[in-house]
């Protein structure tokens, strides 16, 4: 594999510069003094920013986009064998590399790598954990998979020795990755097109924990099946968080959970003394356990969130443990999470019109779906509608019945056509297919072909004091947008 040499600027190649981490990393290397060129099918703000910064960007995938002198090529895995540019630079002979090969050189350059994985949450506890650390001081290298407003986009170069990332298990892309803390935030039916079933994601995200080296630290969710089978052979600390159950309670656990009038969740954090111990002999650890409290009592402090959702409680105890590892201080990190109001496209506010409220999530999974309409339900609200966009054709396919069961707790739902991402429809299904499945389950259900069909029937439907959502990880927010008059 071509190894770039962060310290002496080359000329790299992007083939879908666009997206959101492919983009973070052109960033990084034309600030590091790379001469960076990429292309993408469509404009959008991530490309014209990359241009303004002196990347050469090309709009259209084309063989000639390639030039003969590049020094590297990086792709994604969304990348066809057929494309264009991938078919030219293998018959020029360039050095290839993927988009998470890339990144995992880059965390090598970092003495404290985190990585957060999980199949939903990702791009949330990434952002959180980013917030937290930046009030801390550490000015640590970030890179998100969403905007992060207070960071001004979706990636920060920082001095300190701290690179936080979001690690994908798709294609097995966070294997690519050093990191010596990961963040395992849940395990669930996803990306059925690479994967075979159950058992071969979980066998990746086995293997993800056992990249943690030794005096290396693995912060795993309680809720996760078997967990002694997946951290059997890992060889740093394992730590379990999560939402006290009963007497069996994870390392660190809130309880006392109590919500204000807009959905916001607090509670009581808890860490065992045990649990300070583990953190405190972490390769890197800052944390000092005795000036946090006495020896063999555990640590409790209050928590607020500035984001709704009980799923993020249990989001915000990784990034607790996290941050305590790193030296901070409970009170300047509830302050961080207090300040914390989400990303771009995760239960984000855009507005109201005629007394309805509009929120966008980019939930594209039953279990991320079920999250964000059980946090609506503590939202003010009088009708709950949700505009469904379905992402990907064998996703749609392979969950079905598990999309219709988590859309019904809404009191309407409207559907959009699939969003078809990387995909060709082989397998004949449709938005229709889900309606019908919806439909037997007596949840009310339209489906409408355009989006211009979609906003006249909301026109109509809808009446103040609503709560409209729409949902999708496609361009369903324009929608929303598009009610909003922007």
């Amino acid at each position: 594999m071509y190894q770039v040499d962060f310290g002496r600027p080359e000329k790299i190649h992007f083939i879908g510069i666009g997206g959101i981490s492919m983009s973070g990393l052109a960033q990084v290397l034309l600030q590091r003094g790379f001469t960076v060129s990429g292309s993408d099918a469509s404009e959008s703000e991530l490309v014209k920013r990359l241009a303004q910064e002196g990347a050469r960007i090309y709009i259209g995938q084309r063989a000639s986009n390639v030039a003969k002198d590049l020094d590297a090529v990086v792709y994604t895995a969304a990348i066809s064998e057929d494309n264009p540019e991938l078919m030219r630079c293998k018959e020029l002979g360039l050095p290839m590399l993927t988009r998470a090969e890339l990144l995992g050189q880059l965390m090598k350059n970092y003495a404290l790598p985190v990585a957060v994985a999980g199949t939903h949450g990702k791009t949330t506890t990434t952002s959180m954990l980013s917030e937290v650390l930046v009030a801390m001081g550490t000015d640590p290298t970030l890179s998100v998979g969403g905007m992060l407003k207070s960071i001004g986009g979706n990636i920060r170069l920082g001095n300190g020795e701290i690179f936080v990332t979001e690690a994908c298990e798709y294609t097995n892309s966070f294997l690519s990755f050093f990191p010596l803390i990961d963040i395992v935030l849940n395990i669930d039916a996803d990306h059925l097109d690479f994967f075979k079933d159950m058992e071969h994601i979980r066998a990746s995200f086995k293997s993800f924990m056992e990249l943690v080296p030794e005096g290396g630290l693995v912060l795993l969710h309680a809720g996760v099946a078997e967990p002694k089978e997946l951290t059997e052979h890992v060889r740093g600390e394992v730590l379990t968080f999560g939402i006290a159950e009963g007497e069996d309670t994870p390392d660190l656990y809130a309880t006392d959970l109590t919500y204000d009038e807009n959905g916001h969740p607090a509670f009581v954090c808890h860490v065992k003394y045990k649990t300070l111990e583990v953190l405190e002999n972490v390769k890197g650890s800052m944390l000092d356990a005795g000036s946090l409290t006495e020896k063999g009592k555990d640590l409790t402090f209050p928590v607020s969130l500035g984001v709704v959702g009980e799923h993020n409680v249990s989001n915000s105890l990784s990034v607790i443990a996290t941050a305590l590892l790193f030296g901070g201080k409970p009170e300047v990190i509830t302050r961080a999470l207090a300040g914390f109001t989400g990303t771009d496209r995760r239960f984000e506010y855009k507005g109201q019109i005629g007394g309805v409220t509009i929120i966008d999530d980019y939930a594209h999974h039953p279990t991320e779906i079920r999250a964000t309409l059980k946090a609506a339900e503590k939202y003010p609200h009088k009708e709950l509608r949700v505009v469904f966009q379905p992402h990907t054709y064998t996703r749609t396919q392979a969950l079905l019945h598990d999309f219709a069961e988590a859309l019904s707790f809404a009191d309407e739902v409207i559907l959009a056509d699939i969003y078809a991402a990387r995909e060709k429809n082989t397998i004949g299904i449709s938005s229709r297919t889900l309606q019908a499945e919806l439909e037997k389950l007596g949840a009310p259900c339209v489906y409408f072909p355009t989006f211009d069909e979609i906003e006249n029937y909301l026109l109509k439907k809808c009446s103040g004091g609503d709560l409209l959502i729409t949902m999708g990880a496609g361009d369903v927010y324009k929608i929303g947008e598009k009610l909003l008059g922007r």
